[in-house]
């Protein structure tokens, strides 16, 4: 008798077991969407993130210098430039002013730009934090690292993350949205909303801002519900049957996408449709219908948040002034102002705030230093010290934080993105430190190795 080879055994056995094991598996599996208990109890279940891509300039909107002011046009200190390194500009530049007039509002005494006047008006509902950092100091990976945690690519975005730990409450319509308006996209591209190593249903689903929201929804002629059920009924048995045998979460992501689809065919039309918006409300918003624009976007991440989706992220690239920023910065802050503060008053108005958090910032700031060529008015790029604001699910509304004379360096409460995302986590009832999944050995978090809860931004 032939003794049994050892490499016949793992061979022949090894895909035998293997294959019992991955049946067992796709028989037992769940919906990887279905709401998620989180770790503690939250003070907030939703999210909408203004992300103002190109890094809008805090020294001209939220961190008033009056030292800046009186030195325009004199040479830094030299102490100051120690060790320092910047994107563009010598370092050694002439220092620039504030271009425009700031004033105190509300009862925290928030001193806001002339830019921002409907900003202005909801001063006491925001968390304006003038003392973030982050450690990039060009587009790509500062948006990247505002976004997922990192400065590489590949890795989870804040909503993939959210929505993994979460999962979401509506059925009808994706958890996790993404509009984009102004010029172009975010430097970053959708690896800023993408699922990266996790599963790619949690990835974000970019939307238009008319029409139908994603490309190929409405039925082609001649097929009707009726055919396009029974065809999705067919494809969905032979996914089964294949993630029966192999175990591929990629196969449950692509019966989870194939199923949603067919549901937004109703849901969407009905979410896109701003004409039966009061007029009262449109107005508040400056929105439009059929015309694609940042407000309209506000609207529709509020009309998302009321039919449960977890994560909404609109994007507005246009923040990048090196040099024309007296003229490019007053054409954003009317751009984004007003929707952005209908949004919290909608919100607020509707009962919603308290159990959404609206974030609004860039990727970092800009420098005291001027920058540009003949008559410059342009501001480098700025990891040290620039300014977000955050309102509702369970923040305080103050302002917190502060930078030096010159708004060069934080020198009061500095806030990292990491502990930005280990804070907004925490308000969603999800520990940073848990919140895990393991990759090519090891846990990776949002956080990284990083992270602590702010507890003075949390009422």
């Amino acid at each position: 008798m032939n003794p049994i080879a050892r490499r016949w055994f793992l061979k022949d056995c090894g895909v035998g077991l293997g294959a019992l094991a991955l049946r067992q598996l796709g028989a037992a599996t769940v919906d990887p969407m279905a709401p998620k208990k989180p770790h503690h109890e939250p003070k907030a279940k939703k999210v909408i993130f203004l992300f103002m891509a190109g890094a809008p300039s805090h020294l001209e909107l939220f961190d008033y210098k009056p030292q800046l002011e009186k030195f325009d046009g004199t040479l830094p200190p030299p102490e100051l430039l120690k060790g320092y390194r910047a994107a563009f500009i010598n370092p050694n530049s002439k220092l620039m002013g504030p271009k425009f007039k700031f004033a105190k509002h509300g009862q925290s005494g928030a001193e806001i730009s002339e830019l921002l006047p409907y900003t202005a008006k909801v001063a006491d509902d925001l968390t304006i934090v003038k003392s973030m950092v982050t450690d990039a100091f060009n587009h790509a990976p500062g948006q990247l690292l505002m976004n997922t945690g990192t400065q590489q690519f590949g890795r989870p975005s804040f909503g993939a993350w959210t929505v993994y730990g979460l999962g979401s409450e509506t059925q009808d319509l994706p958890a996790f949205v993404v509009f984009s308006s102004g010029k172009k996209g975010p430097s970053g591209g959708s690896s800023c909303w993408g699922s990266g190593f996790l599963p790619t249903v949690y990835q974000g689903v970019q939307f238009r801002g008319s029409g139908d929201p994603v490309l190929y929804l409405s039925n082609p002629p001649g097929v009707d519900s009726e055919l396009q059920r029974a065809s999705l009924d067919s494809i969905k048995k032979l996914n089964e049957m294949r993630l029966g045998t192999m175990g591929d979460p990629e196969i449950e992501t692509r019966i989870s996408s194939f199923e949603m689809a067919f549901r937004m065919q109703s849901s969407a039309p009905e979410l896109m449709d701003l004409s039966k918006e009061p007029k009262h409300v449109l107005e508040m918003y400056g929105a439009e219908p059929g015309k694609p624009s940042f407000a309209n976007n506000c609207l529709l991440a509020r009309r998302l948040v009321e039919r449960g989706v977890r994560f909404v992220q609109l994007y507005h690239e246009a923040w990048d002034q090196h040099g024309n920023l007296v003229k490019d910065l007053a054409g954003n802050c009317k751009d984004t102002d007003q929707a952005s503060a209908a949004l919290v008053m909608d919100l607020k108005q509707r009962g919603l705030l308290k159990d959404t958090i609206v974030v609004w910032g860039g990727e970092f700031g800009r420098t005291p230093m001027v920058q540009g060529v003949g008559k410059p008015d342009g501001r480098d790029h700025h990891p040290n010290a620039f300014t977000m604001w955050m309102a509702g699910g369970g923040l305080k509304p103050q302002v917190i934080g502060e930078s030096d004379e010159l708004g060069f360096n934080v020198v009061k409460d500095k806030v990292h993105v990491h502990d930005l995302h280990g804070t907004l986590l925490h308000l969603l009832g999800l520990d940073h430190l848990k919140l895990t999944y393991r990759f090519q050995g090891r846990d990776f978090r949002l956080t990284d190795v990083h992270g602590s809860v702010v507890n003075k931004l949390i009422a």
